[in-house]
């Protein structure tokens, strides 16, 4: 066919040009997103021309083993959208200054030339001046300024605080620092070099279980999500892993094809629920009802009916199980139960060091009580060795066998059976029921012959299993009437009976077959109720009973936050300043907000919300901020700022009564305390001598996503505008804490928000300073999902005048210096207070509650009340030290956990071979740069050091008496930096701080030490409790697993002031994670938002929106006495009846209607609709694992408990 001519010319086929331009580049950089996702997913950015063009996911992670899939490729629709905020209309691109406040200073540095102190001094000691540029905050008007002025703005801020009211009034809030260390330890070190204070963010978002701690003594730790593949049973309980895990989630399908059954427990048809093998759509906030008869059944069939050998061995050796239990008595010959049974009971152990923390379980050898090894006891005395869970006799060495029954076909005949009271509080209040439980009589060394049983036959009797004692035990399975049996959980659940049954059954069997390996993915969906604890250690005990807790495959995997930062024993005293001084201000932020915020004065007594048994006991009955004042008091939980006067006035006056030395000043503020002349801030937290006063915020959303009972922070903290309406309730019924009766709003002088768009935080702050992205800044990364560990890196320079968070905190530093130097400020002295620890012998500090204020006992510091420390602060060294690997890194060491190990000659050879710097004469390592920064970390750091390593394993095995350095001999050599970590994603390695193993191919999943290394849990008795015997959980009915339903909307009192008219509904107001965005980033960007509706919606019933005349896509306000928001309406059969849903977390900028029930005033964002309650349990402290650590331990800032009214509508105004 010549007659056809062929046009291909290659040459010509210009057109293509467009695509071949679009997909070239010039490099690839590796980095990840610091958004707190928890994906930590490793992504290749491309960049051409020094623009970032498009990121795609990284390919090349190390295969953990042959036997599992690959992790990759990891990422989603969120991360793939990052790179435009770089280039993004939102993005901070130069600092920012709230105009108003910009003329305030301009005039008064005229005023006051070459005095900036007195200048701001000027602004904020004048009301009339400081409340004019509050008013302002949230009302735009933010000017475009320079470095310069807002540095030296910000310096005079730092030190007029420091000097007028204390270092202590000088706050930061930034989240999740495992998404991005560096970054997060950046403000944290210089706020702790200043001495001011950092809040925790785990317990503030509600991610914190507190099961964890009372069970484990852990503040959790998970398997990562390719154990998963390990798992013969899945259930997932309040997750929604294919929406908020999306690059994980493979691993639970896969899981599913190889054969595992998946049960999902979940309110709505959520997209996990579509991948199950079943659905089983529970009532919201009743999960532990579910599982306590689930817990009743395992009992009965696998445990009475017939032994199951795994199990019984398994509780013996890791559980509380077999310890004896004293029975108190009550009345009408009836008992209760009470403390666990210490060595100091009985005359033969009562020498015995720590004998009043060794707690006895009953040898079925030897027919007699023994002291097993392991116990807190035995891990803070001084001959070390016998802190293991070997089933020795610690005093003789021989070999126990420890009863879990007391009858005579178990193995040890029982003295008698005695009636106890079991309560049940499944109506709202306490009733009690009686229910026989075998006992055995032992002497004590008074010679009272003590009444004891084991913690399992109490556990029996408390899930109502017949032993045939008699006492009032369920008839059955069906029997309604009685409480955890599977008939009666239906009416709170939803749930039919055999549906239970069926599941117990399976979970159980499944379990005994695979050794354990049935595991439970659970989430903020169980973690956001006020009964929290309850409901979390329904679910745990179904897995220690069936000896799943330690097993690859098996146990507890909490995911909610990315909270597993990795490297923590080199990266501490970084970030908290402690390689220069300390001790650090490490303050929880629910007792913070809760009471700084003002949110306790809208708030009734807690008895009201929370059932108990003992109202006589002083934790058990008043109103909230009452037991704060006291767990403060105690030591229990940390008080910033401090007191409520200046530290500086303390000390001076403790100086001119003739104080000289640290014990003399410290005893002198004691006696003050005692006499009542001086508080703590929180017993009167309305005197302005108590209020925070200048506020950093970087990293994240404090004002909005973070902000529980967003309205109140905007009506006490920042005094400006609010649609908050609720009355104030707590006059009448606080008793400790000084009530005002006006109060001041707009407690904080000065509000600095680093970020690198335009959220509402920065809307609403004073200064906005431009932050780099996650593409633009030196930082390493590590997370819960999996056990690799990650780097940020620039692929491009910061972009405008941005700076990484390292830099501008950095300049803060130095500005703050050069003005101590310019004033020439004396070192001033620092009377710090901080808490009672975990992982310190101030855990055995209080065996019993009491007040030195009343006169119970003294107050001692460290014992009675916090423990005191005179701090020297020079503020003219304070850049000097930001830059440089502090002294005390070398001279101390490092050490988590109560394990250390000595860094001192690694640290010689690192100062001269790394990059350093000279202070003085002497020679540090460098942190002046962000990578500087991550190699001190990587270097120092036991999973990533393999010699440190193995020097922390040698430290475990001196306490343990067992040698565990064979987990680390492998691998000693490794040596991580972050040269390395761009190359490749690299695995963490085995350590002593984290209680799985990654070595030999294994996936890491968490208490496999505890089980295999027989390393016991930092608990009272070294075991997993599944009683709890500290005396505030007995007053509140909770030292075994119970079940307290949900309040209601008349407990609540969300509704007081807030008209339900017609055409208005009541639900139940829930804020899951979302799928369009993570917390409140990414859903503003332009390709989420066309994935999306473009606005966070309502989710409602179909039937429950028919009711109010609601289609989809309507407008429609949800509101109650604490604030409103004004969205559009999704209507979806997947929600069930009687919950409304808002995802997490919308922001406060764009698209946000007029309220027409709040005055035409902005409608607010998902926390305007929320209110902080604390339940004052978790407050207790200097006991065991109940005692404070930051992130660890305290009040969580629950927000599920919340109603509104929701009505439609029409044309909102914007």
């Amino acid at each position: 066919m010549t007659w056809i001519r062929d046009t291909f010319a290659p040459e010509k086929r210009t057109w293509e040009d467009l695509y071949r331009n679009r997909w070239q580049y010039d490099k690839i950089i590796r980095s990840t997103h610091g958004v707190n996702c928890t994906g930590s997913c490793s992504w290749n950015v491309y960049v051409k021309n020094g623009i970032v063009t498009w990121e795609l996911q990284a390919l090349d992670y190390p295969t953990i083993s042959k036997e599992i899939p690959p992790h990759e490729p990891r990422g989603c629709q969120r991360g793939i959208s990052c790179s435009w905020y770089l280039y993004s209309p939102i993005r901070v691109k130069y600092p920012y200054i709230r105009g108003v406040l910009l003329d305030l200073w301009r005039e008064a540095q005229e005023l006051h030339p070459g005095d900036p102190i007195a200048a701001w001094s000027s602004i904020v000691s004048d009301d009339e001046k400081r409340k004019r540029f509050q008013k302002a905050r949230g009302k735009g008007g933010l000017r475009r300024t320079d470095w310069s002025v807002v540095n030296e703005l910000m310096a005079a801020a730092n030190l007029f605080t420091v000097q007028k009211y204390g270092p202590d009034r000088l706050v930061g809030f930034s989240p999740i620092p495992a998404m991005s260390m560096v970054s997060y330890a950046s403000g944290a070190r210089f706020l702790q070099l200043m001495g001011g204070v950092c809040l925790s963010f785990y317990d503030w978002y509600c991610d914190l279980p507190p099961a964890s701690p009372e069970i484990w003594g852990e503040q959790t730790d998970v398997a990562e999500s390719a154990d998963w593949f390990h798992s013969r049973y899945v259930a997932v309980v309040g997750s929604n892993v294919l929406m908020t895990r999306t690059p994980d989630a493979h691993f639970l399908v896969e899981a599913r094809h190889r054969g595992s059954k998946v049960v999902v427990f979940s309110p709505d048809f959520s997209q996990s629920s579509k991948i199950a093998d079943e659905w089983v759509p529970i009532n919201q906030g009743q999960d532990a009802a579910f599982w306590l008869a689930v817990g009743h059944v395992i009992l009965k069939e696998f445990y009475v009916d017939r032994n199951v050998p795994y199990f019984a061995d398994y509780l013996k050796k890791y559980a509380d199980a077999p310890f004896l239990v004293k029975l108190e008595k009550g009345s009408n010959e009836t008992y209760r139960p009470g403390k666990l049974l210490r060595a100091s009971d009985l005359g033969e152990y009562q020498r015995l060091e720590n004998s009043e923390w060794k707690t006895l379980v009953f040898d079925l050898k030897t027919k007699r009580p023994v002291v097993p090894g392991g116990t807190i006891g035995h891990r803070w005395q001084k001959e070390k060795g016998a802190w293991n869970l070997r089933l020795k006799d610690s005093v003789t060495g021989d070999e126990i066998d420890p009863a879990l029954f007391f009858s005579k076909e178990k193995g040890v005949d029982n003295d008698a059976s005695v009636t106890v009271t079991i309560d049940d509080y499944s109506e709202s209040f306490d009733q009690q029921i009686l229910r026989k439980v075998p006992i055995r009589y032992i002497d004590s060394a008074s010679g009272e012959r003590l009444i004891c049983t084991t913690v399992f036959e109490l556990l029996l009797a408390q899930y109502g299993v017949d032993r045939g004692f008699g006492g009032n035990i369920p008839s059955g399975y069906e029997d309604e009437s009685s409480v955890f049996t599977p008939a009666w959980q239906e009416r709170f659940t939803g749930v039919k009976s055999s549906v239970v049954v069926n599941f117990a059954r399976e979970w159980a069997k499944t379990a005994e077959k695979s050794k354990g390996k049935c595991s439970v993915i659970i989430g903020a969906g169980a973690n956001h109720w006020y009964h929290n604890n309850l409901i979390y250690r329904a679910v745990i005990m179904p897995l220690i009973m069936c000896g799943c807790v330690g097993v690859n495959g098996g146990g507890l995997n909490h995911y909610v936050g990315q909270e597993k930062l990795a490297p923590q024993a080199s990266w501490a005293p970084i970030a908290f300043g402690g390689d220069w001084g300390g001790p650090p201000r490490l303050q929880n932020a629910p007792s913070f907000h809760y009471v700084h915020s003002d949110q306790w004065r809208y708030d009734r007594p807690f008895s009201e919300i929370c059932s108990v048994n003992d109202r006589e006991h002083t934790m058990a009955a008043g109103h909230t901020i009452d037991k704060q004042a006291l767990a403060i008091r105690n030591g229990w939980l940390p008080c910033y700022p401090q007191f409520n006067e200046p530290n500086s006035r303390v000390i001076a006056e403790a100086i001119s009564q003739g104080a000289k030395s640290e014990s003399e000043i410290i005893a002198h503020a004691v006696s003050r305390l005692k006499r009542r002349d001086l508080r703590f801030s929180m017993e009167d937290p309305n005197n302005p001598d108590s209020y925070p006063r200048v506020w950093y915020i970087w990293r994240g959303n404090a004002i909005m996503s973070s902000a529980k009972g967003h309205e109140y922070f905007l009506k006490h903290y920042l005094g400006t505008h609010h649609n908050q309406i609720a009355e104030e309730t707590a006059g009448d019924t606080v008793k400790e804490v000084i009530w005002h009766d006006k109060v001041e709003t707009g407690k904080m002088d000065l509000i600095v928000d680093l970020n690198f768009r335009m959220d509402t935080s920065a809307l609403y702050s004073d200064i906005v300073l431009p932050a780099a992205t996650h593409y633009e800044k030196f930082d390493i990364a590590t997370t819960d999902m999996h056990s690799f560990i990650h780097p940020l890196q620039p692929a491009v320079p910061p972009c405008w005048e941005s700076m990484s968070d390292w830099d501008i905190f950095k300049g803060i530093a130095q500005s703050t210096q050069k003005l101590a130097v310019k004033y020439d400020l004396k070192p001033i002295e620092d009377l710090v207070s901080s808490p009672l620890l975990h992982d310190t012998p101030a855990e055995i500090a209080q065996p019993t509650v009491k007040d030195w204020l009343k006169g119970e006992c003294d107050a001692i510091p460290g014992q009675s009340m916090p423990n005191f420390k005179l701090v020297s602060r020079d503020y003219k060294t304070v850049y000097e030290r930001f830059i440089r690997l502090g002294p005390n890194f070398r001279n101390n060491g490092l050490s988590v956990h109560g394990t250390h190990y000595d860094v001192d000659d690694v640290y010689d050879e690192y100062a001269k071979q790394g990059p350093s710097l000279k202070f003085g004469e002497t020679l540090f390592p460098s942190l002046e740069s962000d990578r500087d920064v991550c190699n001190a970390i990587l270097h120092f750091a036991a999973e990533t050091n393999g010699e440190m390593a193995f020097r922390a394993f040698q430290a475990e095995s001196l306490k343990t008496g067992i040698d565990h350095t064979h987990l680390a001999s492998a691998s000693r050599s490794v040596r991580m930096n972050i040269d390395d970590l761009k190359a490749q994603p690299r695995r963490v390695l085995t350590t002593p701080y984290w209680t799985g193993i990654t070595n030999d191919e294994r996936t890491y999943s968490a208490y496999c030490q505890n089980i295999e290394e027989e390393i016991p849990w930092r608990t009272l008795t070294g075991r997993q409790h599944m009683y709890l015997d500290h005396e505030t959980y007995l007053a509140y009915g909770e030292s075994l697993p119970t079940y307290k339903p949900r309040p209601d909307v008349h407990v609540t009192r969300d509704l007081e002031k807030t008209p339900r008219d017609g055409g208005s509904l009541v639900l139940n107001y829930l804020t899951p994670h979302g799928k369009w965005h993570i917390h409140s980033t990414f859903g503003d960007t332009l390709r989420m938002k066309t994935l999306s509706r473009g606005i966070e919606p309502v989710w409602l019933n179909e039937k429950d929106a028919d009711m109010i005349g609601v289609e989809d896509n309507d407008w429609v306000e949800v509101l109650n006495d604490h604030g409103v928001v004004v969205t559009r309406a999704c209507v979806s059969a997947r929600i069930p009846r009687g919950l409304a849903y808002i995802y997490h977390s919308p922001e406060r900028t764009a698209t946000t209607p007029k309220s027409k029930a709040r005055k035409n005033r902005r409608a607010g964002g998902h926390n305007s609709l929320t209110r902080t309650r604390l339940k004052p349990l978790f407050m207790v402290g200097g006991y065991a694992q109940f005692t404070y650590a930051f992130n660890y331990w305290g009040p969580q800032g629950v927000n599920r408990d919340t109603y509104v009214v929701v009505k439609k509508v029409e044309d909102p105004e914007f």
